[in-house]
């Protein structure tokens, strides 16, 4: 079948024709918006900001779904000579997104909670966890799970009165006293950007503990490297800014867990040395490298809707996508300044959207989201804040546009 090659052509002709530097919204227009062409057709009149959610898909995702089914329908089991390459396809272009060190320091999930589950499942002992209260809810949800069943003992970091957490609260709570710690790189209410990421890893390693970063929320979004970070996991998935939808997931592991000292319950036949040669040794012969954190039959779908997604953001380039995303949000920002609405976003220190806040909690945020979609602007509210996050399809018509009801809207 000629779809991988296909997807990857058409995806880094589209992409050289944009030429070098900085994007522009006629080039986009021009070279990138064809590739989206059936998901803008279909949501035409619509005025998407909810891309911090869930991702526009491209063309070619459709095509390459099609391709897996195919390889089903015409080669029947022999197709998992295929799927397992696609696996493996998968798993390096992640770890190029991530600067990994090599491929195998990822491993495939459905999910970054089942990621999360997989790293709490390799202590022996109850583990001492600092979390914060800004991850997201599937991390937080899985974190007290364990800690009422009495698996981890929990300790969370609160933010400040702004709904910010505070680097010295930060580094206080990692210095001492704990064996993991839960920590997201952007938070998905508000978007914050932890500051000093580094020195936290590295003060919590100091400490004796591991770090586990939710990449959810960063990855796609700017430039990472995961092995200069030195953390010891990462966990993160595609249905947002690598537009790879739901379950296209992993974990990572730095390569210092990979030579067979770590092992999880969370294991299944695929994590055997040789899974098709059926051997049941006791202990089991666990697979080298993060091969060993593989779980049972995988979905192999999820590594084909992914593919259009990863191929494109390596082509066009993190660092690009990120300074158009910053220019897309500081227009926003300012365009919602001028009918006195402020807004935070469009620097440094927030990903990849912008919030407003409502002062009367969240049903406000809430029933704004409502009356935006009403008129056809779609976005979401995370407590008290109204997240919008423009992606690099939206224009600036679009933005004028939704600034203009989002306005009504508050006046009303």
């Amino acid at each position: 079948m000629n779809a991988p090659a296909d997807t990857a052509v058409t995806i880094e002709t589209a992409v050289a024709a944009l030429g070098p530097g900085p994007l522009s919204a006629a080039g986009v227009a021009r070279h990138v918006a064809p590739l989206f062409s059936r998901v803008l057709e279909r949501n035409s009149g619509e005025i998407y900001l909810a891309n911090h959610s869930l991702g526009r898909p491209l063309d070619a995702t459709a095509s390459d779904l099609v391709e897996a089914f195919g390889l089903w329908q015409a080669r029947m089991g022999e197709a998992w000579d295929s799927w397992s390459g696609e696996m493996q396809a998968y798993r390096t272009r992640l770890a190029r997104l991530l600067s990994a060190p090599r491929a195998d320091c990822v491993v495939p999930k459905t999910s970054a909670g089942q990621g999360l589950r997989a790293i709490l499942n390799t202590y022996d002992t109850v583990p001492r966890i600092v979390a914060t209260r800004g991850e997201f809810d599937s991390i937080d949800i899985i974190l007290r799970q364990y800690a009422r069943r009495g698996r981890i003992a929990l300790r969370f970091v609160e933010p400040r009165e702004s709904g910010l957490f505070s680097v010295e609260d930060l580094f206080a709570a990692v210095r001492s006293g704990v064996d993991l710690v839960v920590l997201s790189q952007v938070m998905f209410n508000t978007g914050q950007v932890v500051p000093e990421l580094h020195g936290l890893i590295a003060a919590a390693h100091a400490g004796g503990a591991r770090v586990l970063i939710d990449v959810y929320h960063s990855l796609g979004v700017f430039p990472i490297d995961i092995a200069a970070l030195d953390a010891d996991f990462a966990i993160g998935g595609s249905y947002k800014y690598l537009r790879g939808g739901p379950g296209a997931c992993y974990l990572y592991l730095h390569p210092r867990h990979l030579d067979g000292s770590l092992s999880t319950l969370d294991a299944g036949w695929f994590a055997k040395k040789r899974p098709f040669a059926y051997r049941r040794p006791d202990p089991p012969e666990w697979a080298s490298g993060g091969d060993a954190f593989l779980e049972s039959t995988p979905p192999v779908l999820t590594w084909y809707q992914a593919r259009a997604g990863q191929i494109f953001t390596l082509a066009i380039g993190v660092e690009r996508l990120r300074d158009y995303s910053l220019t897309l949000q500081r227009q926003l920002v300012g365009l919602l300044a001028d009918h006195g609405i402020a807004a935070s976003g469009g620097d440094a220190d927030r990903g990849a959207f912008i919030i407003v806040s409502f002062e009367s909690g969240a049903n406000g945020a809430e029933r704004c989201v409502e009356a935006l979609a009403a008129r056809g602007v779609a976005s979401d509210a995370r407590g008290p804040w109204l997240r919008l996050c423009p992606d690099l399809l939206t224009t600036s018509g679009e933005l004028q546009r939704a600034v203009k009801v989002l306005a009504e809207v508050v006046r009303g």
